[in-house]
């Protein structure tokens, strides 16, 4: 077969690449499939006319006008490997026209689930600071190293947000026979039920959580709405663990917090990143600190190539994409979380 008979997709998944969420098999089955023009985000719009016309599939997230858009007749599906769905494209064109939207970011839910936990022990359990107390010679034997030790099992666990991260650390938790409250304003009561866990209100949930998950996306509504007046609610020496996006928080505010010794907190995620060198929170003692590794696994960039492969065979058969999440026109003009710039 020729490539002018092969399905077009046009390559531009920066900051990922290719070889980041293809196996070799996947890569050789993509290139053997389909006809791939790869392109940086910002060269989409100059492609030559054909080469826009013939486009079935698009792996990135690249700007796309309307005008573009009108050049890509045979246009079927948008795989968002970045997983950030932003606004630089007219979604509502794309749904009009029956064009998919797709994200890979269920990948991530499992690896970062699993850090939440590790992140959630640390804290309870003061872990890494009786490590490092260890390895100065001024460690603390038997119960005298436990005066600020708590169990996680038994407690209260409070969850804002509940999509596949949410549900990813409800299946880890369900060990510890914790009482799991969740807050999610986009769900209906019942879904949470049937998922074994307590809708609840959000101040309900500051109050009486010993441990409180942040894995909620950013959004036109909730940008910074975890700030001090939210930090304050909360009981003292609870954890409160940021997994998503640092938007969602006052960050100021919650390092304020810590500071304070109210509250202990762990963060994956910053409101710049890299951090800059100076940054107080890398100083701040009850302050667990991550640099936006827990999802960044390979196993879980790999899973992303298994994912688009599959729906672009299901879509060419005319059927609907079933592995990777769909967009919705209700709510994908209303996030607003930020681009990665690094895997």
């Amino acid at each position: 077969m020729s490539a002018s008979d092969r399905p077009l997709v046009i390559s531009a998944p920066e900051p990922r690449t290719l070889d980041l969420i293809f196996t070799e098999p996947q890569k050789h089955r993509l290139f053997k499939d389909y006809d791939v023009h790869e392109t940086t985000a910002e060269a989409v719009g100059q492609l030559p006319a054909e080469t826009l016309n013939r486009c079935r599939y698009i792996v990135g997230q690249p700007p796309l006008s309307r005008d573009l858009l009108d050049r890509m007749q045979n246009l079927r599906c948008i795989f968002n490997v970045e997983s950030n769905l932003i606004n630089n494209m007219p979604y509502d064109v794309l749904f009009a026209r029956g064009i998919h939207v797709v994200t890979t970011g269920a990948v991530f839910a499992q690896p970062v689930a699993e850090i939440g936990l590790g992140f959630a022990l640390c804290l309870v359990r003061g872990i890494i600071d009786a490590d490092l107390a260890f390895r100065e010679g001024r460690e603390l034997w038997g119960g005298d190293g436990n005066a600020a030790a708590r169990l996680l099992a038994g407690g209260r666990i409070g969850i804002i947000g509940f999509g596949d991260l949410g549900r990813a650390l409800c299946g880890l938790l369900a060990g510890f026979r914790a009482d799991i409250v969740v807050h999610d304003p986009w769900l209906p009561d019942s879904l949470l039920h049937d998922a074994g866990v307590t809708p609840c209100g959000l101040p309900e949930l500051l109050e009486s959580s010993d441990m409180v998950f942040v894995v909620a996306a950013v959004t036109s509504e909730n940008r910074g709405f975890l700030n001090r007046d939210a930090f304050v609610r909360m009981k003292p020496g609870a954890g409160l663990i940021l997994l998503s996006r640092a938007d969602v928080v006052d960050f100021d505010d919650l390092m304020e917090a810590v500071a304070s010794g109210h509250i202990v907190a762990a963060s994956d995620v910053f409101p710049e990143e890299p951090l800059p060198a100076d940054h107080p929170v890398r100083t701040l003692p009850g302050f667990l600190r991550s640099a936006h590794r827990a999802g960044a696994m390979d196993v879980a960039f790999k899973q992303m190539g298994d994912m688009v492969l599959d729906d672009m065979d299901l879509i060419d058969r005319d059927l609907p994409p079933i592995r990777c999440k769909r967009a919705e026109r209700e709510t994908v003009s209303r996030m607003r979380s930020r681009p990665v710039e690094t895997n």
